[in-house]
């Protein structure tokens, strides 16, 4: 049995970034420092990525959707296919992780178990694939089909597919890859081994195609707040993505999870729980208020009501700008909608009593996710309690616009994080595995150990052998 170091190093906070087009905020793209081509524009996400990697973050972050689910007449929409821009990304960085949405839904395992792999290798080992599966019928209804299947279908087969794309990425010994020029062997096949995988939902013979990634496989992440979604990443979830509104919330969570994760024989920390965070920032607070209340005021209140109405399961009939939410809201599609974000819209407006529209601003015309307002030293005064307390390993970050918020992030709440210890002033690694402090994925008969190895696209970068 291993034992710990006599000195274990201090626990370190994580920091990602979400890249929502042009900010959280859905007006962010009205502002005249924005380019409301930028959900577009390629140029504009490798920007965002390098002002990430100058401020040492974790990673950059990409959610995807498989329908035009927003209302497209206000506000930007998520239309990039991720892990094509995260390459992109990858070209113009050397450090930053780089996270990616694919739904378990609408793919199949082998293509994402390629997909991801394949981003592995070309950034040198900073991939990460989220793990989600789709709830609404606009996407059901781009791949032929009238109705999204029911929630406990949907999990059951995300289940299976991360189980079959894992068994992909181990179908290949760390030292399968031989190129031996002089006896001429170029693989050992003896050491690729099919998965001839048989269940209810895949039939899948293996191998995959392509040697161990640099990290072992690409980092697993999860954001799912349901019971299933929490049972998917306390079995598979490296890092979790959750829409806590209060600390006590996301503490209970953080523990609900670790707990359950170690029932399954994973470690105590396992999971990396990153709570979703939008920061809205101001030299004084009273100039981050009024930020906010102009960025809200920016949204047409049709928009508002209509994009909360959905998160919420109703019509915006049932709205009323100025009295409390109905009392009888029960989560959407009789449980077949998205529960994350309803439980955390709801918890936020019954904790203040809020009227709709003290809702819409308190979110700050978003949905879900906590705002923090403030200035950068009441914003890492609240990341360091929710930190030290075990609320949260680290942050999801959603800057009210981008790049600029992004930047003030970096310029006014590092610094002081940093000093405070509490993060890294210098990239440690250069895998995203190594910045999370992720232990790397172990397989049967395989030992794995880190050496150096010249990459040409990622200089000097961390590669598995065998030993």
């Amino acid at each position: 049995m291993s034992r710990l170091p006599d000195n274990p190093p201090r626990r370190q906070l994580h920091l990602n970034v979400n890249i929502l087009h042009s900010g959280f905020v859905p007006s962010a793209w009205r502002l005249p420092e924005s380019d409301p081509h930028a959900f577009v524009d390629v140029a504009h996400y490798v920007r965002v990525a390098q002002i990430a990697e100058a401020g040492k973050l974790d990673a950059v972050f990409l959610a995807d959707n498989a329908a035009i689910v927003d209302q497209i007449h206000f506000r930007p929409i998520t239309a990039l296919e991720p892990t094509v821009l995260l390459a992109s990304i990858a070209a113009a960085t050397t450090h930053i992780g780089l996270i990616g949405t694919a739904s378990t839904s609408y793919n199949e395992p082998f293509n994402i178990a390629r997909r991801f792999a394949t981003l592995d290798h070309v950034s040198g080992g900073r991939a990460g694939w989220n793990v989600v599966t789709t709830a609404d019928v606009p996407s059901a209804r781009n791949f032929g089909r009238d109705a999204a299947p029911d929630h406990a279908q949907r999990y059951g087969r995300a289940s299976e597919f991360t189980d079959v794309v894992k068994a992909l990425w181990a179908s290949w010994a760390d030292d399968a890859f031989v190129g031996d020029k002089a006896d001429g062997r170029f693989i050992d096949p003896t050491k690729v081994q099919p998965i001839a995988h048989r269940g209810e939902h895949f039939a899948v013979q293996g191998p995959g195609t392509l040697p161990r990634t640099p990290q072992g496989h690409p980092v697993l992440v999860q954001a799912g707040g349901s019971a299933d979604g929490r049972e998917l990443a306390a079995r598979h979830a490296e890092a979790v993505f959750s829409a806590s509104q209060s600390f006590e919330e996301s503490l209970e969570y953080a523990r609900g999870l670790k707990q359950r994760a170690a029932e399954l024989g994973r470690g105590p920390d396992a999971v990396k729980v990153l709570a979703g965070l939008t920061t809205i920032i101001g030299a004084t607070e009273a100039q981050a208020r009024a930020r906010r209340d102009a960025l809200v005021d920016l949204i047409p209140w049709d928009y508002s009501v209509g994009r909360l109405a959905g998160i919420l399961g109703v019509t915006p009939d049932r709205l009323s700008l100025d009295k409390t939410l109905p009392d009888d809201l029960a989560l959407p599609a009789g449980g077949n909608g998205n529960h994350t974000f309803f439980n955390a819209t709801i918890a936020a407006a019954r904790r203040g009593g809020l009227t709709v529209r003290q809702l819409v601003r308190e979110l700050a015309g978003g949905g879900g996710h906590r705002v923090i307002v403030g200035t950068p030293e009441q914003i890492a005064d609240d990341i360091e309690h929710w930190f030290r307390a075990g609320a949260a390993d680290g942050f999801n970050l959603m800057p009210d616009q981008l790049p600029d918020g992004l930047q003030d992030f970096v310029d006014g709440v590092v610094p002081i994080l940093q000093k405070r210890g509490l993060f890294r002033t210098e990239y440690s690694g250069r895998t995203l595995r190594e910045h999370l402090g992720i232990a790397l994925p172990g397989y049967p008969g395989h030992r794995p150990v880190l050496t150096e190895t010249a990459l040409p696209h990622a200089g000097a970068a961390r590669r598995l052998v065998a030993i």
